[in-house]
Parts: C-alpha cells; sequence; structure tokens
C-alpha cells in the first residue's frame, strides 16, 4: 500500500501537460512566447514550470532578460520529458483514437549529403502514411546534446587524429559512445571549373589562395568541433556559413573549397561540384553516437544500413 500511495504520489502531482509546458517553453526560449502558443497567461506558465522545478528538486531552466535557457540538468529532464510525451501520444493514438502509431525518427548530423541520401532511403522504406521524421543538419556540439537529451535517436558526426581525444572526452561525460561505420580519405570540394579541378591530387598549400569554407560551430569554434579537417591551418580567406546549399553556390560563384569525405552524390547536385583526394596525412572515422543505455531503434537500423550501402557504392 506504500509503494502504490508513493507511485500514485510521484506520477501524478507532475502531470503530462505540465512536461509538454517544459518542452514547449525549451523550444521557444521565452515564457512570454510559450504562454501565447499554449494560451495560457504568463503567470500561470511561470507557476507551472516551478511547481515542476520544485517536484524535481532541480533548476530546469536559467532565466535572464533575453529568455530563458535550460540548464545542464534541465538538458537531461527535458530529454526524458520528450520520451514520456511521445510515448503518451503513441498509447492514445493506438487505443484511443484506433490509430496507426505515428512513428517519430531523428538523427542529428554534420553536414554529409550522403546523409541526407541515406535518410531518403529511410523514408521510402518505411511505407507507413502516418510519420514524423527529422533530419537536422547542425552543428556538432548540438549533435551530442540532441541525442543526450534524447530528442534525437542517433547522431553522426567524425573522429580524426586531430580532434578524438577531446570529443571522446565529452562523448563520456554525456554517457554517449561513438560507433565507427567508415574511414574515409579527406577530399577538396570546389567546383568543375575551377583553376586547380585538372589536378590528380591538391596539397594545403595548393588551397591559399582560393577563399575556405566551413560550417559555424556557434560558441565552439574550434578545431575540435569543426567539421572540416585541418581547420586550424592559417588561411588569408575564410568564409562560414551555417547551410549547405549555400556552401555549394559559394563554391561555384567564389571558387571557394572545403574539405571533407570523398562521398558525394552526384544527383544531389549534378556535375557542377567535384572532389580531389587532398594529399595529407589524415583520415576521417566516420559513425554514430548513442546513449550507453540506449540501443538502435529498427528505423535506426535501416538507417545504419543505408548509409554502410552507400559508402559501398
Amino acid at each position: 500500500m506504500f509503494i502504490c500511495g508513493l507511485l500514485a504520489e510521484t506520477i501524478f502531482i507532475m502531470t503530462l501537460q505540465q512536461l509538454k509546458y517544459m518542452i514547449v517553453v525549451a523550444e521557444k526560449g521565452s515564457i512570454t512566447e510559450a504562454a501565447k502558443e499554449l494560451y495560457l497567461s504568463q503567470p500561470s506558465l511561470s507557476g507551472a514550470i516551478k511547481d515542476v522545478e520544485r517536484e524535481a528538486k532541480i533548476a530546469i531552466f536559467n532565466r535572464c532578460r533575453a529568455g530563458v535557457a535550460l540548464t545542464t540538468e534541465g538538458m537531461e529532464f527535458l530529454g526524458y520529458a520528450r520520451q514520456v510525451v511521445q510515448q503518451m501520444e503513441l498509447l492514445e493514438s493506438k487505443y484511443i483514437h484506433n490509430e496507426t502509431a505515428k512513428q517519430r525518427f531523428c538523427v542529428s548530423s554534420q553536414h554529409y549529403t550522403f546523409g541526407a541520401n541515406a535518410f531518403v532511403e529511410v523514408v521510402q522504406q518505411f511505407g507507413q502514411e502516418r510519420y514524423e521524421f527529422i533530419l537536422n543538419e547542425t552543428q556538432t556540439h548540438q549533435i551530442i546534446m540532441d541525442v543526450r537529451n534524447r530528442f534525437s535517436d542517433l547522431g553522426i558526426l567524425y573522429l580524426s587524429k586531430s580532434n578524438e581525444s577531446v570529443l571522446r572526452k565529452v562523448l563520456e561525460e554525456n554517457n554517449l559512445e561513438f560507433h565507427e561505420l567508415f574511414a574515409a580519405a579527406p577530399h577538396v570540394f570546389l567546383r568543375r571549373e575551377h583553376p586547380l579541378a585538372g589536378r590528380e591530387k591538391l596539397r594545403l598549400e595548393d588551397l591559399k589562395p582560393y577563399p575556405r569554407l566551413s560550417f559555424v560551430q556557434g560558441n565552439y569554434e574550434s578545431s575540435n568541433f569543426s567539421e572540416e579537417l585541418f581547420s586550424n591551418d592559417i588561411v588569408e580567406k575564410s568564409i562560414k556559413i551555417s547551410d549547405r546549399a549555400a556552401i555549394v553556390n559559394f563554391m561555384i560563384g567564389l571558387d571557394g573549397y572545403t574539405v571533407s569525405s570523398g562521398i558525394f552524390p552526384k544527383f544531389l547536385h549534378g556535375d557542377s561540384i567535384i572532389s580531389i583526394p587532398l594529399d595529407e596525412d589524415e583520415v576521417m572515422r566516420i559513425g554514430y553516437i548513442l546513449n550507453k543505455d540506449g540501443e538502435l531503434s529498427e528505423l535506426g537500423k535501416i538507417y545504419i544500413e543505408a548509409l554502410k550501402q552507400y559508402k559501398e557504392k
């Protein structure tokens, strides 16, 4: 009886609705904006947040003039809150509304064209009428946080000689583990009509006259979190961007280049972009990260197999 009473007290004081409130506040980064979306008064929403924080015995949000941001403990809490809400929605869908459960699958990844291609294959194979698929191409540190907080089923990134010691430490601190898929030699990507396009191989010194293109990493701008190898090499011309379409435009319009793996599906950009091997001593070991206490879902397994098969083509 005591156990039942304790369980009842633990489960039902913190309601499902309150967990949904926490998720919306985290997504909006503002109690005011979240209250508008939820059709609540700001004092009511603030009170709900305080109730949950008091019951959880942690501070979930840091408050500042600009809004709110998740604390470290809040990130972990929100990861579990998302799981609870998602599972409840599956139960309601199947047993109350008699609908086929909507499957959710989310991958956070560095900006890899082969990753997008593999994701398309997952959508094609899944074949059901109701699903929510998310491919979040984002910054390296955000990939780690997304998987740690269980927003994403898995994350795609690479390890190399230059970043491995730091990234493995960060993964360990966040209870994550890296599973290698394949190793890829570094290649230079540039437009087909680029002055260097006729070379069989390139060295870093060959690239110095041209703009280096790289993806922004926000507060984690360092070679350890960079998507590109040799990012600590000093260059005179550097352009940082945030999306894959822009990097292609700059390659074509400015004779820019970037360094990545040699895996590049032509159908995504036709024949306008080519890759040339970079003759430097480094290898990209591309793989996926998971929570140590988690395992791949069925959709995750399909996605990983699609990645492996694509590499073999």
